[in-house]
């Protein structure tokens, strides 16, 4: 897929800037290459997906389910809620959605058909919280926002925090207004005693410390992003070979996933950096930015169609090939325009989210939705329609807060106030 897409971004701007000529293009690949993969903050990135994948085949996702099902379970739609607050743990050290959702259904799907959940509910919760495995940091497409826009990674993690927790409540409510309307779809589970909910937080208090650590480490300022990620990857590996029963089958797995997902991440920029190096030779971001800027075209209806393109984008295209495509064309039209009167640096941090958050919108609506596919593989007695069908109200939780987060840019920016005044 990395290589594709490479050679499809790559292939345009070399035939732009070079006119089909062999040894330009050699030459540009050295420099764009040495000029892009010499950049240190890449380095968080194989750091990130690395905790992921420790996570991931070190079992940490059982626990996680386990601690929230204790708590929430007992509940209509409880087992459904604990799968999108799973979710979200997983998601906070992981930073891939497509990792979390299929990690989490192996977890979460057997228990939700033991319960007799609807087909529907269970895969579109799921496929639904798979999301949140990039809303919630730490988040690779954030970390590509931030280099392609010169943006702080620290600051752009935070304002992500409580859109994404925004996100999970929101689908939480979803589960719970479908099934006290057709309370068949989700039953109420076991009630859990309290000694076994104690004991299910002890096993999950350590990837909640690891979380805490690598989160606060970051806004508190004592510890980059990079230095950040490291030390959640040497904990979250240690961890799974402690607590998880990871073996050296597993280390070799999470050493090989890591080494392929940086390897098609890094390809991909690399195409993107030619097909960008055309676009601004070709001057056409700022030609589109300036005439926007003199259409009197509304800030607002600009802002909306942009969302409405990248929703539409999502039907066919990768989150990660929409962002790397589209920010260096949107990026300056939505600078040149004025919101709320915000400052340059607000304004920006305010797109990343609502870029991220419609982004991944193309995670889970038709035709594509990987997340759904992902889902729907495993839970191989649900149609397709049905788990498309499943999505639809957590879909419309998604335009709700979108919308919010348009009109109320605070929602996005209060944190990086309250600790970077």
């Amino acid at each position: 897929m990395g290589a594709d897409m490479m050679f499809t971004m790559g292939a345009s701007g070399y035939l732009y800037l070079i006119g089909g000529e062999l040894s330009p293009l050699l030459n540009s690949l050295k420099n764009l290459a040495f000029a892009r993969l010499s950049n240190y903050d890449l380095v968080v990135i194989p750091l990130f997906l690395l905790m992921g994948q420790f996570a991931t085949h070190g079992g940490l996702s059982a626990a996680l389910f386990r601690f929230v099902s204790a708590f929430m379970g007992h509940m209509k739609g409880g087992v459904a809620m604990a799968a999108i607050g799973a979710c979200a743990g997983f998601g906070a050290i992981c930073g891939s959605s497509l990792a979390t959702a299929a990690t989490m259904g192996q977890v979460a799907l057997p228990e939700l058909k033991r319960f007799g959940y609807a087909g529907s509910l269970s895969t579109g919760a799921l496929a639904a919280g798979g999301t949140l495995g990039i809303m919630i940091p730490p988040s690779v497409p954030l970390v590509i926002y931030a280099i392609l826009t010169q943006e702080s990674i620290g600051k752009l993690f935070m304002a992500a925090v409580l859109p994404g927790l925004i996100a999970m409540v929101g689908y939480m409510i979803v589960v719970r207004i479908l099934v006290t309307w057709r309370p068949a779809m989700g039953p109420a589970g076991a009630r859990v005693a309290w000694p076994e909910r104690l004991k299910s937080f002890v096993q999950v208090a350590p990837v909640l410390a690891v979380f805490f650590i690598v989160i606060v480490g970051i806004y508190g300022g004592w510890a980059n992003p990079t230095e950040a990620a490291a030390i959640g990857a040497a904990a979250c590996g240690i961890l799974a070979v402690v607590t998880g029963g990871m073996r050296m089958k597993g280390v070799i797995a999470s050493a090989l996933g890591t080494a392929q997902a940086t390897a098609m991440i890094f390809l991909v920029l690399l195409g993107a950096d030619m097909m960008n190096s055309a676009l601004a030779l070709s001057q056409m971001p700022a030609e589109l930015a300036a005439w926007v800027k003199g259409s009197e075209l509304s800030p607002l209806v600009v802002m909306v169609m942009i969302l409405v393109i990248y929703i539409l984008l999502g039907c066919v295209m990768d989150s990660l090939a929409m962002i790397l495509l589209t920010i260096p064309i949107f990026y300056p039209m939505v600078m040149s325009l004025d919101y709320w009167g915000m400052g340059q640096t607000d304004k920006s941090i305010w797109f990343g989210i609502l870029a991220l958050m419609v982004v991944e919108i193309g995670l889970v609506h038709p035709p594509v939705g990987m997340n759904v596919y992902i889902i729907n593989r495993l839970a191989r007695d649900v149609p397709l329609k049905e788990t498309f069908k499943g999505v639809m109200p957590f879909l419309a939780s998604d335009f709700i807060r979108i919308a919010f987060l348009l009109f109320f840019p605070a929602i996005s920016l209060v944190l990086v106030r309250t600790f970077h005044p």
